[in-house]
């Protein structure tokens, strides 16, 4: 079964292990018990939101085994996993050793495009280790404005199989891609496809860079018309060298600087477009103004050129471009501000979990008080400290590994100010913004951009930001 299209396959019977409850797998097991599968969720929690969701599926006929996610259930012919779940599981581990495929659930999603008979939508596909979810509402905006039935889904949030399988027919669907996704989707093949970044992120589920690079280079296999490449960044443009694409896919690049045949970039404020144009040698395209752009951070304009590309690879016109980036409002948490209190900017990137992300957050702001920490992932914080330090008038910690960014401050930035809240309680996040203010000058921009995961004191980065707006919020009453 692991290279049949699932349109072939009879389900009838078919004994399916989905790996892990969550917004995947609770779909997939859904679906497959609805094609006539012997659905069976193995899931390691056993809290009291495990049960319930357990208790929904147990009432529709679906086995659901909790406190167990070792264990190959018998007569297991396909895994169907979560994205979260580590390739060196047991559960894995078993089903190679029996022979049984694992698939993610955005591989079940794409084998079962066109299952009901409708014609299956193209995906507009996007990876990189920031910038995702921005990029891909950035084209479904830019989409929608060229009257294009469309949605932003993936890793956003939004079921790809709710997508696949639901009563809206698309024209082309937006896609988000995250590496864990991508390490279990095999038999992908999207329309055109882009990868923002690389940077180091997520190395302890992947085991090494290598692994984690070689995941988001998956997403350019068997494209057919275009790979969209960070010119700046030249390990994206190494995955499209090695990608096994459909004949006449074209490489295509996006830069903050001028743009050369083949790619998107910007000349005097204006993104403009030299590869999807009659003559890419002499002619560019307008597309739109940097000012287009909400907030137009560097790094954001990056992702709209991104959006652009893959929307001007589907065919869509520059106008659109234009109309889609001016209508897209970015999420709450990234690159957001939040207010000004005593001449200070204070501004949420809570979303910047990892260090590039922080990278291009600071790269945004001069001077800047920065409160960072949390959970490091394996990461290291000199090379971002050595970027940002003539930056920084003072530096505000908090978080389990706050102590990895000290230490790099005090190689790196020894004659900036730092705070360090030995604290990881959530109320830890009021102190911080406090003793921001008290390091901040009138002009100076507080920051938010952790380069850390939130995990060890927030339920998720959106936690953490909304704690810091509310406790910025606080500190703008008092100064009233």
């Amino acid at each position: 079964m692991g290279s049949q299209e699932v349109s072939n396959v009879d389900w009838q019977g078919k004994h399916v292990t989905v790996a892990g409850l969550g917004v995947s797998g609770i779909p997939a097991a859904r679906v497959l018990h609805g094609l006539g599968a012997v659905v069976t969720v193995v899931n390691d929690g056993d809290d009291e939101r495990s049960r319930t969701q357990a208790a929904e599926l147990e009432a529709q006929g679906i086995t659901v085994r909790l406190g167990d996610g070792a264990t190959l259930p018998e007569s297991t012919e396909l895994i169907v996993t979560t994205p979260g779940w580590k390739p060196d599981k047991p559960l894995f581990t078993a089903a190679a050793e029996a022979g049984v495929p694992v698939w993610g659930d955005v591989e079940l999603a794409w084998r079962l495009r066109g299952h009901d008979g409708r014609e299956p939508a193209p995906w507009l596909a996007v990876t990189g280790t920031n910038g995702k979810t921005t990029t891909v509402r950035m084209l479904a905006s830019i989409l929608e404005a060229a009257g294009l039935r469309t949605a932003a889904v993936g890793n956003i949030g939004v079921s790809l199989l709710d997508a696949v399988l639901g009563d809206e027919t698309y024209d082309v669907l937006a896609v988000e891609l995250s590496s864990y996704q991508l390490h279990w989707s095999a038999s992908l093949r999207a329309h055109s496809a882009a990868v923002l970044n690389l940077a180091p992120d997520h190395l302890d589920w992947h085991g090494s860079m290598e692994a984690y690079v070689a995941d988001k280079g998956r997403i350019y296999e068997g494209n057919t018309v275009a790979c969209v490449y960070n010119v700046a960044d030249g390990a994206t443009e190494d995955l499209v060298r090695q990608a096994d694409v459909e004949e006449g896919c074209r490489a295509i690049g996006f830069t903050l600087g001028t743009p050369g045949p083949s790619q998107l970039g910007v000349v005097d404020g204006i993104l403009v477009d030299r590869a999807f144009v009659t003559n890419r040698q002499k002619q560019a395209q307008e597309l739109a103004e940097v000012a287009d752009v909400n907030p137009p951070a560097p790094h954001n304009i990056a992702n709209a050129l991104a959006a652009a590309a893959l929307a001007r690879a589907f065919g869509v016109e520059p106008a659109a471009v234009r109309d889609g980036l001016r209508a897209f409002r970015s999420d709450p948490h990234r690159i957001e501000h939040v207010a000004e209190v005593a001449g200070v900017t204070y501004v949420d990137d809570s979303k910047a979990t990892n260090t590039h992300a922080a990278e291009a957050s600071l790269a945004s702001y001069d001077p800047i008080v920065w409160i960072a920490g949390g959970l490091a992932k394996g990461a290291t914080f000199d090379e971002l400290v050595t970027g940002c330090a003539k930056r920084l008038r003072g530096v505000v910690l908090m978080g389990a590994d706050r102590a990895l960014i000290r230490e790099a401050l005090a190689r790196h930035a020894p004659e900036v100010p730092v705070v360090d809240l030995d604290r990881t309680d959530t109320g830890a996040m009021s102190e911080a913004v406090r003793e921001a203010a008290r390091l901040a000058r009138p002009g100076d921009t507080v920051l938010m951009a952790p380069a850390c995961a939130s995990m060890d004191m927030f339920v998720n980065y959106n936690k953490r930001g909304e704690a810091f707006a509310d406790a910025v919020r606080a500190l703008a009453a008092e100064s009233a």
